[in-house]
Order: structure tokens, then C-alpha cells, then sequence
């Protein structure tokens, strides 16, 4: 995903690091989970008072002491109630919160499983981006959006020219445009749109009448529409950086919501916590499979169809609009279901005690 920004970018400027433009960002779920990670350890590992989580997990202590007034209250009254058999069960829950704020001096048992948890979320993500070489196809997607974009910049200059300075700029163009191509080649191997795409190039550049002016101009494209494809691109980008900016602050308030679940309400805070975390986590796991659906039928329609001629702008704006908005709906269902299961879980295991 990172890949497409920077072939824009670096094609546009000059011809320089096509080999680092190529070898970078392939896995974008990958590299970001591994940018993230020094600031995950860094939070929930070290959780002295002095550190953020530390000073939340204190908090959480305190709103902890503070519902326990409410929580002793409603065991009272259970107790009188029910005889014993409610209010012993209840008792589970203040052991729960002091074992789970508990600081063992390399964080506290629940920032080890909150780490645990993001790691399992990101493990299943790992599995299914690097499943059947999704990664590659999801680059290759990228790469058959913007190709077009990237050999129309080296043309485009050459549009405005005559004669014999048209034919050198297209000469010229064409040497560095079948350097990127023999790059994808490569990467990819002898693929039908690079070879479509080569073709197109070709007949420009020596002036055969199987190219039209319409799509002539199609292939130069322009710089607004550069500019677009530079933005979506970014957009989902950013996205996915939102997601786990999202996911390391519910972490980070995890023990607010552990030291209010001590309260004598039906859903526990503690449950739409966890459940949000998890919502976060199918969030990331679905945009990434839509993404790497969506790719894998352009590579393999219209990507191994010789005399197909798509235009994949639908494909960058799905991926920067469309994508995010859908794995969002399918992370707010499947988060409200999971709410309902644990709610009902711990209800049937509260009457069972």
C-alpha cells in the first residue's frame, strides 16, 4: 500500500531508488504493526506512576476504591435478599480487578494479556496477509493503478513538443519507462498488463496509428489526476494508522474501565472494553481481506486479459474511501455480537455459581 505512494512520488521527481521504491511497503499491515510496537512495549510494559499507563492503572485503582462503596452496598443488600448464594458468587469480581491492576514490576497482569490479546489480533492479520503470496498480489494491484500514472509523467513532457525533439523526448521517455517496466517484470514475472502496457508505450514512441488520440491522452493522463490517485492512496493509508492508534487507546484505557466494572450495573464496563478492542481487531483483519480480494480479481481478470484496457481509479478509491467504511460496519456487527456473547456468558455463569 505504501508502495503505490511512493512510485507516484519518486517516478514524478526522478528516476532515482526504483530499486527501493519496489522492495518497500509490500506488507503496509506488516510494517506498520512493527512501527507501532516499540510504543506498545514501551507503554503497557513499564508501568510505573511516572509512565502513562502506570498513572491510568492508578486511576483505575482509584475508581476501583471509589465503586467498592457502591459494590459492598448491593452485596449487603444481596445478601439479605438472596441468603448466600448471589452474593458469594459476587464476590469474584473484587478478586478479579486486584489480581488483574496488580503490578508483578514488568507491567501488570492486565497489560501482559492486553499485549497477549494485540498479539494474537496481529498474528491472524499476519496469516492473512502473507497467505497464497497476498501480499504480491496486493502490490501488484497497487502497481497496475498507478503504471499508467507513472510512464504517463516521463510522456507527458514530450506532448507539447514537434518533429524530431517529440521523437527524441519519447525516445528518451521510452528507455527510462522500460526500466520501471523490467523492474515489474522482475518482481512479477512477464504479466499480461505489463506487456499491454509496453505495447502502448511502444506504439507511441514510434508513431503507429494503433494508439488513438483518445488514448493517447488517456495514458498521459494529468497531474490533477495524479494528485487524486496520491491522496486515496495516502487516505487508506492513514487509516490503517488510525486503526491502531484506536486499538493503543482503548488499551491504554483499559484499566479505567476495570476499575468501573465494580459497579453493580448489568454490563460491566469492562465488557464493552474488551469488546471494543476486539471490534478494532476485526476492523483491521476485514479491511485487510477486502483489500486483498479486491486485488486478487484484478490481477487475475482484467490483469491476465490481453485485450482488457480497465481503468483501476475505482480501485484506489475503494481502497481509500469505500474499504475503511466497510470494514468499520463489519467491525461495529461483529462488535455488537460479541458484546451480546460475553454479556450473556457472564450472566449464565453468575447464576451457576
Amino acid at each position: 500500500m505504501q508502495l503505490a505512494i511512493q512510485l507516484i512520488f519518486a517516478q514524478l521527481g526522478n528516476q532515482l531508488g526504483i530499486d527501493d521504491v519496489l522492495n518497500n511497503g509490500a506488507r503496509t499491515s506488516l510494517s506498520i504493526a512493527e512501527g507501532w510496537n516499540s510504543q506498545w512495549l514501551n507503554l503497557l510494559q513499564n508501568t510505573t506512576s511516572n509512565n502513562l499507563y502506570g498513572a491510568l492503572t492508578n486511576l483505575g485503582i482509584f475508581f476501583a476504591v471509589g465503586t467498592l462503596l457502591f459494590f459492598m452496598i448491593q452485596f449487603l443488600r444481596d445478601l439479605i435478599s438472596y441468603e448466600y448464594s448471589r452474593p458469594i458468587s459476587a464476590l469474584i469480581w473484587p478478586f478479579v480487578v486486584v489480581i488483574l491492576l496488580s503490578n508483578s514490576g514488568k507491567g501488570s497482569i492486565l497489560s501482559n494479556l492486553t499485549l497477549g490479546l494485540r498479539d494474537f489480533l496481529n498474528t491472524v492479520n499476519q496469516q492473512v496477509v502473507v497467505s497464497a503470496d497476498a501480499g504480491q498480489m496486493f502490490q501488484q494491484a497497487l502497481n497496475m493503478s498507478v503504471a499508467e500514472e507513472v510512464t504517463g509523467s516521463f510522456l507527458r513532457p514530450c506532448q507539447s513538443l514537434t518533429g524530431e525533439q517529440q521523437s527524441k523526448c519519447f525516445a528518451q521517455a521510452s528507455e527510462r519507462i522500460n526500466i520501471l517496466l523490467q523492474k515489474y517484470r522482475n518482481t512479477y514475472g512477464r504479466r499480461v498488463w505489463i506487456n499491454r502496457l509496453q505495447t502502448k508505450i511502444d506504439n507511441i514512441r514510434y508513431g503507429t496509428s494503433l494508439v488513438s488520440e483518445t488514448s493517447f491522452n488517456s495514458l498521459l493522463g494529468s497531474t490533477v489526476q495524479t494528485s487524486i490517485k496520491s491522496f486515496l492512496v495516502s487516505l487508506q493509508y492513514a487509516f490503517q494508522n488510525l486503526i491502531e492508534a484506536t486499538m493503543l487507546l482503548i488499551a491504554l484505557l483499559g484499566p479505567i474501565a476495570l476499575g468501573g466494572s465494580l459497579l453493580p450495573v448489568a454490563g460491566k464496563p469492562i465488557f464493552a472494553w474488551l469488546t471494543g478492542f476486539l471490534s478494532i481487531g476485526i476492523a483491521k483483519i476485514s479491511f485487510n481481506i477486502i483489500a486483498i480480494v479486491t486485488a486478487a480479481v484484478i490481477v487475475n481478470g482484467p490483469g491476465q486479459n490481453p485485450t482488457a484496457d480497465p481503468d483501476l481509479m475505482w480501485f484506489i478509491i475503494f481502497l481509500g474511501v469505500l474499504a475503511p467504511i466497510l470494514s468499520l460496519l463489519v467491525a461495529a456487527a461483529g462488535g455488537f455480537a460479541l458484546f451480546s456473547g460475553i454479556s450473556n456468558t457472564a450472566s449464565l455463569v453468575r447464576e451457576r455459581i
